[in-house]
């Protein structure tokens, strides 16, 4: 019978790729991580890592047991949550994952009242660069750019949202006029790293001036927001976050009209949780108050309780 300690700790030791980190968020010292490990591999008759420069990485039976016992994790989660009635109860934490520019820009703001409505809750908003992996439980549910086509999920699309093409007054004074699509060659760019963006919903450049120069490049839309009222070259942003700052003005505004979609989604098993569906419902109203501020077709957010 395999032991569950070993167990959690063995998927602790998985996500951290590293002894010593393991070792700190269990709160136990790393030899005993160490030594709980060789017990476990013991256990199944198999090497679960092998170590390299890049710390503890999965052997392919250690990864087959992740994802079994990332099965168990959520099943204790639940019973937990069942038992002690969070399921029920408008209380307890609950997380939140978001692309970097909404979850900064719109969600933080806006999550206030939702806080003010229901006290008991905690609300954690993780805003990353990236994907959060639901599965692993990195959050209860997400807003992302791209709907899953896989997975035990609940989805609904939360709102549309615009993308133009911006720059400052002071830039496009001092370079080529930009009159057509095919000037863009003449002009840089910043833009989303090639190897790290996150999504082909994001590749913009393909489609706009592929030719064009790169000035800067970031995982971090804010980065290339904050850059560009710097005039320091074009990007392409979007209007929620661009049309906050009086520095930016869209630059071939007729041509230039990318609309992406946001979805809200979260695991089938937690999507009815009371504190997880309260939020839920919450975020679906907020993408549908700010429907047009998400097109770019105002300039205010609106906030609960104010007229849309």
């Amino acid at each position: 019978m395999l032991d569950w300690d070993n167990l959690r700790i063995f998927l602790v030791m998985a996500r951290s790729k590293s002894l010593t980190d393991a070792a700190k968020k269990l709160g136990i010292d790393h030899t005993t991580v160490l030594r709980r490990m060789k017990r476990l591999e013991a256990q199944v008759e198999s090497p679960l890592f092998e170590r390299n420069t890049l710390g503890y990485l999965l052997t392919p039976q250690g990864q087959r047991l992740v994802e079994y016992v990332e099965k168990i994790e959520t099943r204790v989660h639940e019973l937990a949550d069942d038992l002690g009635g969070v399921n029920r109860s408008l209380a307890g934490p609950v997380r939140l994952g978001a692309t970097e520019g909404f979850g900064s820009t719109i969600l933080a703001p806006q999550l206030a009242s939702f806080c003010r409505l229901h006290p008991a809750i905690t609300v954690d908003i993780l805003t990353v660069p990236r994907f959060v992996n639901l599965p692993k439980r990195e959050a209860d549910l997400a807003v992302i750019i791209e709907r899953p086509q896989t997975g035990s999920y609940v989805v609904t699309k939360l709102s549309d949202y615009r993308l133009k093409l911006y720059a400052t007054p002071a830039y496009l004074e001092r370079n080529v006029p930009i009159r057509q699509l095919k000037d863009l060659d003449q002009h840089a760019f910043i833009t989303y790293l090639e190897d790290l963006v996150l999504s082909d919903e994001l590749r913009y450049m393909n489609s706009i001036a592929p030719n064009a120069p790169r000035k800067m490049q970031s995982s971090s839309v804010i980065a290339q927001y904050m850059a560009a009222r710097r005039g320091l070259a074009l990007a392409i942003l979007p209007c929620f976050l661009a049309q906050q700052s009086d520095d930016l003005v869209s630059v071939l505004d007729d041509e230039i009209d990318l609309v992406r979609s946001f979805w809200l989604v979260s695991p089938t098993e937690l999507r009815h949780t009371a504190r997880v569906a309260a939020l839920w419902n919450y975020l679906l109203d907020v993408g549908q108050r700010n429907h047009a501020y998400l097109m770019g077709t105002t300039t205010q957010q609106v906030f609960e309780g104010a007229a849309a």
